[in-house]
Formats: structure tokens, C-alpha cells, sequence
């Protein structure tokens, strides 16, 4: 049975009671996808990994005092060359392309007066192509590794040409570093496998080291567009770089082999055994590249940065007395450090600048390492002394004008 009964404003029907003038509006709620997160599980997980794994404290490393040292502090104190600004080149081994490509991007200004960025993965992709077809040839006995040497960016651009910058970089839409590890160990992998079952297929290897890299890197142009019209690589290389490759020279200074000829330069990385190094004498060495910086010619140089007298803080790279004396520094005490390992191939840069100091001249080194990028002053740059230079620094890439002087001392290769 159903009860009505009537109150002020309000009626009741069967125990429900019911608003007449201000009925509830129907809801309708939305929703968006959010990240899921709980930032307190997440501190929680963090601190109790850091309880269970500590992390082992830093090993420390003897380091220099360069407090009291008369050294460069900023890039403005050096005479220059023009160069692009320092890009980095994450974790990878391509040191030996980025120092190089800067150098040709100065050489471009300095020959054409073309203000060009150009691509240093292009050269990086086709000297592992090289690699692996070497790889086959001597049968899986050559080294594959991320490391080569200045003089491999003249090589490919010869073989292959060169592409700027804006038409390969070699990075995926938003990654914000070079990294190649994973791309490099498929590669190693790749390759072992092929050298335990003897499939010494070079197009098959070849056309294999090119997939892996495609889908790391991407695939290198084949043309690129210039005012309006596609052209091949090598005809960017001849036509719009104005670059001739033959026109560059290596010059290293060792005992090991005779002054005044040419030999090869005895590190892993230097894989295809180039014996095409000018050998001279230290002291020509160095005034190779003295002259060199002053008179416009910058180059790429490369030799050992794990010394104790380089701090990626200050950026200032010299030879502490505990090590050798300034003056003991010759060509006995330079060879008998690469001889025993204490001086290796660890690292390319770019000579871009000088300064003359009382303490002597030094030199502003461009550095795509996380070295160099270190350096709290000025990000990207070394202050290397000569003295340094002078025992670390091995070899050097650079225009045959800048050693027109050197080159009639050699005998022409049969």
C-alpha cells in the first residue's frame, strides 16, 4: 500500500524522498592517460637498493695541482682559426671522425670561404663497411673496433665522398647523445660468428654490417640536394666542399722508424697498416705545428690524454715536473713512452688556436670527448702546453702547404 503525505517543499513517495526544485544534474566524469607513477615506492626501491648495493666510492686518480700554474682561462686568450663550435660525441669511438670533419669544415672556410657543417657519421657508417670487408679478406685476423685514424676521413671521402651535416647525423628523433654500443657489439657478434662457421662471403658480410648499422644510425644518403638539383656525394665533395684529398698529409714523429721517410704508424687503430706517416724529427715535429697554427692551418692531432697532468676541470693539459722535466723532454723520453705502453693512440682533437706565454706556447685544442666537454671554463676546449704536445701527441693531419717546406726531404715512394 502507497502512503502520500505532503511537507513543506518536499514530497515523499514509498520512503524515497525526492527534491523538486533543485533536481541533481546527471555527472559525466572524463579521464587521460598519465604516466604511472609513486614516487614514494620509487624513493623507497632507490634507498633500499643503496643499503643492499652500495655503489663502491670513486677510485681516486693522482691529478695535478694547477693552482699556482701561469695557464690560459679562457678561449678569448688564444689567436684562432675559424672552426665550427664543439659538438660531442657521446659514447662513442669516433673521436678520430669528429676532430677531422672539424678539421675539413676549417679547411672549407679557409680554402672557399664556405661556412659548411659537415656529416661525420657518413664517414663513420663507410669506414666500418671497409672494416668488414678487411675483416673477410684477412680471414676474421684485423681489428675491428671502434677506433681509427685521422687519416681514414681523406680515405673515405675519396672513396665515397662526403654529405653534410643537415642530410645524416646518425641519431634517432630525440636521442640526445651518439651511442653505439649495443650497434658495435651486434657488429662483433656478427663477425665472430661469420669467422666460426667460415662464411668469408664479403657482399653477404658487407650487406649484413650495413642492416645492423641502418637500424641503428639510419642509412646514409645516396644524394643530397643542393639549390634545387640532387647530387651524389662525391660531387658535393668536388663541387660544393671544393675538398681535394689528395691535398692532405700525416705526419707522426717516432724512432722507431727512420726520420725522413715514410712509415706506418704501428697502433690497432691504424687497421688497414698505412705506411704513408712523414717520420721527422721532433724538433721539426713541433715546429711543423707552430708554424702551421700561425700562419691559418689548423689540424687534427691526435696521441695519449690519460696523463696526469690533464684536470677536465680546468681544461688545462701539461707535464708536471714529478713526471719529466721540460727540459728532458726529447725524442728518447717520447719513444721510450710508446714503446712501453705508457704513451698510447687514446685520442683525436683539433688544433684550432695559440697563445704565447712566458711559460711558453700553448695551444687551444676543440675536443668532442666528454674530456674536453668537461672543462668548467669553457665546455669543449683543452689549454694544452707544448710540452705536452711535445710528448704525447704522436701524430697530426694537415694541409701538404702547411709542410711544402718538409716534403721535398723525402724520397718519393716506388
Amino acid at each position: 500500500m502507497n502512503h502520500f503525505f505532503k511537507t513543506t517543499g518536499t514530497l515523499v513517495v514509498a520512503g524515497v524522498l525526492c527534491t523538486q526544485l533543485n533536481a541533481q544534474t546527471e555527472r559525466k566524469d572524463k579521464a587521460s592517460f598519465k604516466p604511472k607513477t609513486n614516487e614514494y615506492y620509487e624513493a623507497m626501491k632507490k634507498g633500499n637498493q643503496a643499503f643492499s648495493e652500495p655503489k663502491p666510492a670513486a677510485p681516486l686518480v693522482l691529478r695535478m695541482d694547477q693552482s699556482t700554474v701561469d695557464a690560459p682561462k679562457s678561449t678569448t686568450e688564444f689567436k684562432t682559426i675559424f672552426y665550427q663550435k664543439p659538438e660531442s660525441q657521446g659514447e662513442t669511438g669516433t673521436c678520430w671522425c669528429f676532430s677531422t670533419t672539424s678539421f675539413y669544415e676549417s679547411e672549407i672556410k679557409r680554402l672557399s670561404n664556405q661556412d659548411i657543417q659537415l656529416s661525420e657519421l657518413y664517414t663513420v657508417y663507410w669506414q666500418y663497411v671497409e672494416k668488414a670487408k678487411e675483416f673477410v679478406r684477412t680471414r676474421g685476423t684485423s681489428w675491428f673496433d671502434e677506433g681509427f685514424e685521422t687519416e681514414a676521413v681523406a680515405a673515405m671521402m675519396k672513396q665515397y665522398g662526403i654529405v653534410p651535416l643537415e642530410a645524416y647525423n646518425g641519431m634517432k628523433s630525440g636521442q640526445p647523445f651518439h651511442d653505439h654500443k649495443k650497434m658495435v657489439e651486434e657488429m662483433r657478434n656478427y663477425l665472430n660468428f661469420v669467422k666460426t662457421s667460415n662464411q668469408w662471403n664479403a657482399d653477404q658480410v658487407a650487406a649484413t654490417i650495413k642492416s645492423i648499422m641502418n637500424f641503428y644510425i639510419g642509412e646514409p644518403p645516396v644524394t643530397v640536394t643542393v639549390a634545387g638539383k640532387k647530387i651524389t656525394p662525391q660531387e658535393y665533395l668536388k663541387t660544393v666542399a671544393k675538398l681535394n684529398p689528395e691535398d692532405y698529409v700525416d705526419v707522426m714523429s717516432l724512432m722507431e722508424a727512420p726520420y725522413w721517410t715514410q712509415a706506418e704508424y704501428k697502433v690497432p687503430d691504424n687497421w688497414w697498416h698505412s705506411a704513408n706517416y712523414y717520420n721527422v724529427p721532433l724538433d721539426d715535429f713541433m715546429n711543423v705545428i707552430k708554424n702551421a697554427i700561425k700562419n691559418g692551418y689548423s689540424m687534427s692531432i691526435g696521441g695519449d690524454v690519460s696523463e696526469s697532468g690533464m684536470d677536465n676541470k680546468t681544461g688545462i693539459a701539461m707535464v708536471p715536473t714529478y713526471d719529466i722535466p721540460s727540459a728532458y723532454i726529447d725524442e728518447y723520453s717520447r719513444q721510450m713512452r710508446f714503446s712501453n705502453g705508457s704513451t698510447t693512440d687514446d685520442h683525436a682533437m683539433h688544433l684550432v688556436g695559440y697563445a704565447e706565454r712566458k711559460n711558453g706556447t700553448w695551444f687551444l685544442i676543440k675536443d668532442s670527448g666528454s674530456g674536453g666537454h668537461n672543462n668548467q671554463t669553457a665546455p669543449g676546449y683543452w689549454y694544452m702546453h707544448e710540452d705536452f704536445v711535445k710528448l704525447k701527441m704522436t701524430t697530426f693531419t694537415v694541409h701538404k702547404d702547411a709542410v711544402k717546406d718538409l716534403l721535398p726531404k723525402f724520397q718519393k715512394k716506388s
